[in-house]
């Protein structure tokens, strides 16, 4: 099979996000990489671009060089991945899906609700596949969750309890640390801080394994550390269209936490738990029943646990191949094969719509929201 040409933007040398998708786009011989605008400042971006194999002619200095670039070749890029910061997304994303290209955006897909619905239409009008790295939920034990809810093995989901809370940025000297400090300043991460981060994962994980919608939510923030403009610890309760209740808690000043991403479903009959510090492991329990762990590479697993499953049972697979996984469904959409488990476009919008219901319903001392994009209500 002939490899899909790759290219990425962003994700350079030092980046915590960049080797994760060069790896797992590469992981299984689906995508060459063979183009890049990898940093904001164009010599560093060509050289590294090139010491990583990428030929000159196609390291480039910048996103805009890389589009012009790029529409010109006979042997353009099949799909770009665009791992910037997080107000480019937007500019960026659509100016590629106009021109022809698949793409791949990092969360958030934008920075406001307007934006994603604008990408949700440019993706329909021509075409081009939009997906969001929400890569967690392309662990082989989620899949295998989401595949169980769906064929009943918990009756109809009542209750989801989620959260993604660590404790990394709970040292206030540490508070002016460029790297920390960024993600609570309005002007660079946007309208929100902990919750667009890292709650939004967990939000989307909810609403993957029981594919179902956030309909509603009431939000409490907090920015603990008082330097802080946006929180650094927030509280969502929110009710899905079919009827399931649903707890979030997300914080970045739980000192002792380190990853601190888990899910928990419960259905009528049964219910289910995954930990991401844990992620070959599910938990399974039935009404009146001892729970049981079913591991990743076992027999028996749904289909697409096990299509997404490279080693065998107890050897761990992490976070780069769940985003391999993401990458495998992408090859597989390219060419035309039918990948539900893929989040899209309408995924990172509904995310964004979510993250400023629940800054609203914040400021309003917890009301209850729509949390749905205007588009789909």
């Amino acid at each position: 099979m002939t490899k899909l040409k790759w290219g990425m933007i962003g994700g350079g040398e030092g980046s915590q996000i960049g080797p994760a998708h060069r790896l797992g786009a590469q992981a299984d011989g689906l995508f060459e990489f063979v183009a890049g605008a990898l940093d904001h400042r164009p010599d560093v971006g060509r050289d590294y671009a090139q010491r990583l194999g990428i030929a000159s002619d196609r390291a480039y200095g910048d996103w805009q060089e890389m589009l012009a670039g790029e529409k010109s070749r006979d042997d353009r890029i099949d799909l770009v991945t665009v791992a910037t910061p997080n107000a480019t997304h937007f500019e960026i994303t659509k100016a590629f899906l106009e021109a022809g290209f698949h793409v791949l955006c990092e969360k958030p897909m934008t920075m406001t609700v307007e934006e994603g619905e604008e990408i949700v239409r440019v993706a329909e009008k021509t075409g081009k596949l939009c997906a969001v790295n929400y890569a967690y939920s392309a662990y082989p034990m989620v899949r295998q969750a989401r595949a169980m809810v769906a064929a009943g093995e918990i009756g109809k989901v009542r209750l989801i309890v989620t959260n993604f809370s660590h404790g990394h940025h709970g040292d206030a000297t540490d508070a002016d640390n460029p790297r920390v400090r960024w993600r609570y300043d309005p002007a660079m991460a946007g309208t929100s801080g902990q919750f667009a981060d890292c709650g939004i994962h967990a939000m989307h994980m909810a609403s993957f394994i029981c594919n179902d919608e956030v309909e509603t939510l009431s939000a409490d923030f907090a920015s603990t550390i008082p330097s802080r403009v946006l929180e650094d610890d927030a509280m969502v309760n929110f009710r899905m269209s079919g009827g399931t209740v649903g707890r979030l808690w997300t914080s970045s000043v739980a000192i002792g936490r380190q990853h601190g991403f888990d899910i928990q479903v419960f259905g009528e009959t049964g219910g289910l738990k995954w930990q991401s510090e844990q992620p070959n492991q599910l938990n399974y329990t039935l009404v009146g029943g001892r729970t049981q762990i079913i591991e990743k590479g076992e027999g028996g697993l749904h289909a697409d646990a096990t299509r997404l499953s490279r080693v065998a049972i107890a050897h761990p697979e992490g976070f780069p191949l769940a985003v391999a996984n993401i990458y495998c469904d992408l090859a597989d959409a390219i060419r035309g094969e039918t990948r539900n488990g893929l989040p899209r476009a309408t995924d990172g919008l509904r995310s964004m719509a979510a993250v400023h219901a629940a800054v609203g319903s914040a400021k309003n001392n917890g009301a209850w929201v729509d949390a749905r994009p205007p588009m789909f209500r």
